[in-house]
């Protein structure tokens, strides 16, 4: 079994520089995590608020976190302070949301739409024309504490290499137009896509940074 810095080591030749490597710890112990650090790894992602909250205090100042997950609005108060980027914003509620907890630190916080583009059942996600919509509404103009930078996507969990490349090519297709909207809170320069499954294939599609857990970590705990 390889280990951790091989993996890592491994993944980093196969991206060539053409993304950012996000590490996801999800589930993950401490000393796994350092192990990444020490093997090069600056950008860490959780799924859940807790675990990152909890996880934090516990490793390097170094590390930009990224919430990958599901967000709710009550959680956001608890990742203000420290995190990166949240690449799950799915409402302008909850962008409204991170705003309000963002201006209270002081912090101007990134994120990014959240894009359905599975062909499967999934809870969370902005169909391309709301996106559209979002991104030209009113409202987004007082939020002087978030910044939209790009999106994020799921591909559909198939063997279908090609279904996948269309879902990732349609992702990028939104991702181009959208990034012609001059406001002053947005400005792309992001585009999240692609796993332990499919991140060649989305590097491939133009993605600039992928999500990669089992690869490095090997199977969840």
């Amino acid at each position: 079994m390889k280990s951790v810095r091989e993996n890592i080591a491994q993944i980093e030749q196969k991206i060539g520089g053409k993304a950012t490597l996000i590490a996801v710890t999800k589930t993950k112990p401490v000393p796994l995590l350092l192990e990444a650090y020490d093997a090069g790894c600056r950008d860490f992602g959780e799924n859940r608020v807790q675990e990152m909250a909890e996880k934090q205090p516990q490793l390097p100042a170094g590390i930009r976190w990224h919430q990958i997950g599901h967000l709710q609005t009550n959680k956001v108060k608890y990742i203000a302070p420290f995190v990166a980027l949240i690449h799950s914003v799915d409402s302008l509620s909850l962008l409204t949301e991170i705003n309000k907890q963002a201006a209270k630190h002081g912090r101007v916080i990134d994120c990014l739409l959240q894009i359905f583009i599975a062909e499967e059942e999934t809870k969370f996600g902005l169909s391309p024309d709301e996106a559209r919509v979002l991104i030209q509404r009113q409202e987004l103009e007082a939020l002087a504490n978030v910044r939209l930078v790009g999106l994020m996507g799921l591909a559909t969990n198939t063997d279908n290499e090609a279904q996948v490349r269309q879902e990732f090519r349609g992702l990028k297709q939104l991702y181009d137009e959208l990034s012609l909207i001059k406001r002053a809170n947005v400005a792309f320069s992001q585009l999240s896509m692609g796993m332990s499954g499919d991140y060649e294939l989305a590097i491939a599609e133009g993605s600039t940074m992928v999500r990669v857990g089992s690869a490095i970590f090997g199977s969840r705990l």
